[in-house]
Parts: C-alpha cells; structure tokens; sequence
C-alpha cells in the first residue's frame, strides 16, 4: 500500500475515533451502566439489533434497555433473575425487522443460562474461547446461541454485529471503545465489514469493486490493515465507517 493511502487512513481515524463517534451510533449504550456485567450485555443486545435505519433500531434497543432498568434497576438482574419472560412481550409479531418477540424471549433465554452459568459473558466467552484458543472468538460466541437467530453464526458471513462488538470490547486506549476484555488481543480482531465499510474500501482500491460483505473480503481487507495499523486493525473501521457515513 502506498505511504499517501496509509496516512489518509491514518487522518480519517483520528477524526472519526472521537467520543462523539456515539452520537447516535449503537455503541452509545456502552456507557449506560457501569458495572462490567451490565455493560457487556448491554453492548452485545445493541449490537445484535444494530442492522439497518438507526433511526429504527436505536428505539428498539431503548426500549429493552428501559424495560429491563426500569423492572429490576439493571439489564444483568432482569435476565439473571427471568423477569423478561413477564415483563416483555411474547408472541409470533414483529419486534424489528424480520425477528419477533418470541425471537427475543430465545435470545434472553439463551443470554439467561449463559449469566447464570459463569455470571458474566465476558467470563462464559473467556473460558469457552481459553479451552480452544485456536478458534476465532466470533465462532465461539456464535455457538453458545444455538436457538438464537439473532446472533449471526455463518461461516461464510462478515458477522459485522459480532465483530463489532468484540471490537468494543477488546480495543483500548479508545474514546469509544472499552477495552474491557484484557484476554483478547486487539490484533486478532476482524474489522465489522459492513455497507459503509465496503463501498469506503471499494473506492479506495483497498478490495475488488465486486466484493461482497463477505467473511472472505473482511478478513482480506482486516490483513490489508495491518499495514496502517500494526497490531490494531481493527481501528480501520472507524476510517472507512465513518467516511461512509459522511458521504450518505
């Protein structure tokens, strides 16, 4: 790659890893709470609903964020204690998108017996990830919801909602993300390869104007990183997301 793109990319992260980079983005809901418990949930619902209009499913997260403090005082005790099953509504109508509410009921199922089993997800995924270090952490996360269909498991997919969470929970020194889980190394991170990150990179000659959001091209264009950002490429995203962003 060559010096001028490098530093290009080099200026666009510095300008878009700001705090507020939150304003209106899914990662605004890291900073709810501040027991690690709660935040780690927190984080990881929002990023399991963060696809498609902002506008549309920033109200949806909200809404189970509020329902949840609201009935037990934090998101960790509504699920450890099952209070969603009474609380949040059931049934076969939409909740967002293509997932209803019987869909979320799994979803906080599944995230019920994960808490109650280790306490936190950030620990279940440390020791799942620690007996098998060799897989990538978004596989092993994405097994530990077998029921789920709101945590993206294909093999061949970018996983942008997984890989974005990870990307907040394992970067530090960031003004966005939290850098909680110390366990992971930064430079194993996958860039969240999403619409906006795939045109950005398209125009940049960085993948092939063919390409799709595909797990392929995010690991390719994750290794091209390295070149900008040795040890860190998934900060990367923040460049190329938020040029995209700017250029709607």
């Amino acid at each position: 790659m060559e010096q001028p793109l490098k530093q290009k990319l080099i200026l666009l992260a510095d300008k878009y890893e700001v705090s507020s980079f939150s304003d209106g983005d899914p990662s605004q809901f890291l900073h709810w709470y501040k027991k690690t418990a709660d935040i780690e949930l927190a984080a990881f619902i929002a990023a399991m609903l963060a696809f498609g209009n902002r506008k549309q499913f920033i109200p949806k997260i909200e809404f189970i964020l509020k329902t949840a403090d609201n009935s037990c005082g934090s998101i960790s005790q509504w699920l450890r204690k099952g209070a969603y099953k009474n609380d949040f509504p059931k049934g076969p109508q939409k909740f967002y998108r293509f997932y209803s509410y019987d869909d979320l009921q799994t979803f906080f199922d599944e995230l019920n017996q994960i808490t109650d089993s280790a306490g936190t997800i950030g620990e279940f995924f440390k020791t799942r990830w620690q007996t098998d270090s060799s897989q990538e952490l978004a596989a092993v996360i994405g097994q530990a919801f077998p029921k789920s269909r709101l945590v993206p498991k294909g093999k061949n997919s970018a996983n942008k909602r997984v890989h974005m969470f990870l990307r907040w929970m394992v970067r530090t020194d960031s003004p966005v993300d939290l850098g909680l889980w110390k366990w992971y190394s930064p430079a194993r991170l996958i860039i969240p390869l999403d619409v906006h990150v795939l045109k950005e990179a398209q125009k940049f000659g960085l993948i092939s104007s063919k390409a799709a959001a595909s797990k392929k091209n995010a690991c390719e264009l994750t290794k091209l990183m390295e070149q900008v950002f040795p040890e860190d490429p998934a900060r990367a995203d923040y460049a190329l997301f938020g040029l995209g962003v700017d250029n709607l």
